[in-house]
């Protein structure tokens, strides 16, 4: 008997994403915004985020550099869910890949030698063509081809790029791309010492690991023709690609070094907060509608493919303070004593939540908080005091000052009140010249959290020796 009918119901897949690169030097913040948005586009769709190192330059890649990448996404937050692979451990798939290749006769050995294709690419320039392979060894005989092998040859293998075909594809971003197969040229998708290139491997892993978004930067836009090349003559699947605009300085030239670019190492050795970095990037040519500082899941929610600009995204250094402010002034107690560090140790212990409550909406740096420490905790006056700004206030004022202290101690508003009743000043002529003297910064935590963080002793002497400052002798110039 027969069974009821089941019609077939083609399998879904997964959204796949993946970060995927190359173990040659630091991250900086271009790598860092592709895997935030890839991570981001995964979470988004309930997918997967994969992470593959891709390591088979050996001349270039380091396990140095490739374990400091996976500290830095760990840091950043951006936890992949499959990975990490490494290429240099795949190349048993790669070689059967090359094997279905040369057995369709779309591969051919390439003897050219570097200085042979840089000449060649001289020519063409010269000529005022395309710099593109000249096809040369694939007009060689198989048997000519063979006997230069058999002779121990050093040879690549190159790709056949089919003659007057168009590659088109709708690009994430950027929209429809056409690409001409006259000008890309035949490619190398193996080198002579037998590893596979970035082409190759690339297009290879993202068909095995079910990739199906693969967002990177608009200076990878040349090479995906290529890769769909490749991808339909092995008949494995064809991600959508999305090339996103390059980040620029504050010159309009592409970030670098020279323009303000820094690793993320040297961006978490300054102090910067992870969530910080995460909240900008994600708004680093695109647009978010929510505001202020957000959760990885709340960012995810938020991204939006649509939403990427097709221009280049400027780096703005004061943005990124913007949520690193908010980012530090979002730390728990605990979490900002550790952002400050070991000068967080030199705090009497049952003042550690006040310092961490007063002085965190104050501090974007460890280093600055570290200052508050050494300015509350020490009993030497405040560095660099403003002899000027003190005598604007005068001698009378803190000795006042002082007098009053002694009869309000631990009562900051019945201190300031009495000041402001028997001196005449309120507003800015009554607390600057306090904060100036306390502290040697005219802004800062609340004076009354600043006093209560401060003991009774230091507040007299500080005071004390801004009147003693006012009543010296003006320096002759």
């Amino acid at each position: 008997m027969i069974g009821p009918f089941t019609p077939f119901v083609e399998p879904v897949r997964v959204l796949k994403t993946r970060f995927a690169p190359s173990p040659t030097g630091q991250m900086h913040l271009g790598n860092a915004r592709t895997a935030l948005f890839s991570a981001l586009l995964a979470r988004h769709a309930g997918g997967h985020f994969v992470l593959r190192v891709e390591d088979t330059d050996a001349a270039r890649s380091e396990v140095v550099h490739a374990q400091a990448l996976l500290e830095d996404l760990a840091w950043l937050g951006l936890h992949w869910d499959e990975g990490p692979f490494y290429q240099s451990r795949r190349q048993d798939i790669y070689a059967i890949h090359f094997g279905r290749l040369q057995r369709t006769g779309q591969l051919y050995p390439c003897f050219c030698t570097p200085e042979a294709l840089t000449q060649s690419r001289q020519q063409q320039v010269a000529a005022g063509q395309p710099p593109r392979y000249d096809g040369r060894c694939a007009r060689l005989s198989p048997q000519e081809a063979s006997r230069r092998l058999d002779q121990g040859e050093p040879a690549a293998l190159r790709f056949r790029v089919p003659t007057a075909a168009t590659v088109a594809f709708e690009d994430l971003i950027r929209g429809p791309q056409r690409f001409e197969t006259g000008s890309i040229g035949d490619f190398v998708i193996r080198r002579t010492d037998g590893t596979p290139a970035f082409f190759f491997s690339n297009a290879v892993d993202d068909a095995e690991m079910g990739i199906t978004h693969v967002l990177r930067g608009e200076d990878h836009l040349s090479n995906t023709p290529r890769q769909i090349l490749l991808l339909e003559a092995l008949q494995l699947a064809i991600p959508r690609y999305g090339h996103l605009p390059l980040i620029t300085g504050a010159d309009g030239a592409p970030l670098s070094k020279r323009n303000g670019s820094q690793s993320l190492a040297q961006l978490r050795a300054a102090g910067y907060l992870p969530l910080a970095l995460v909240n900008y990037l994600a708004r680093l040519g695109h647009h978010l509608d929510a505001q202020g500082l957000l959760s990885i899941d709340a960012l995810a929610a938020g991204f939006d493919l649509a939403a990427i600009g097709r221009a280049p995204a400027r780096f703005d250094p004061v943005q990124l303070g913007y949520y690193q402010k908010l980012a530090v002034a979002a730390l728990d107690s605990d979490a900002f004593l550790a952002f400050v560090g070991e000068g967080a140790k030199r705090i009497p212990e049952h003042l550690k939540v006040d310092f961490a409550r007063a002085v965190a909406p104050n501090v974007t740096f460890p280093a600055e908080g570290r200052e508050w420490v050494d300015c509350l905790f020490t009993d030497h006056p405040p560095d660099n005091l403003p002899p000027d700004a003190l005598q604007a206030a005068g001698a009378d004022f803190f000795h006042l000052a002082a007098e009053l202290f002694e009869a309000h101690e631990g009562d900051a508003t019945a201190w300031t009140r009495a000041i402001r009743e028997r001196s005449g000043r309120s507003g800015k002529a009554l607390f600057i010249p306090l904060r100036l003297a306390l502290t040697g910064r005219e802004h800062g935590p609340e004076l009354r959290d600043l006093l209560a963080l401060m003991s009774p002793g230091r507040v007299r002497y500080r005071l004390h020796a801004a009147e003693a400052i006012c009543r010296a002798p003006a320096v002759q110039q």
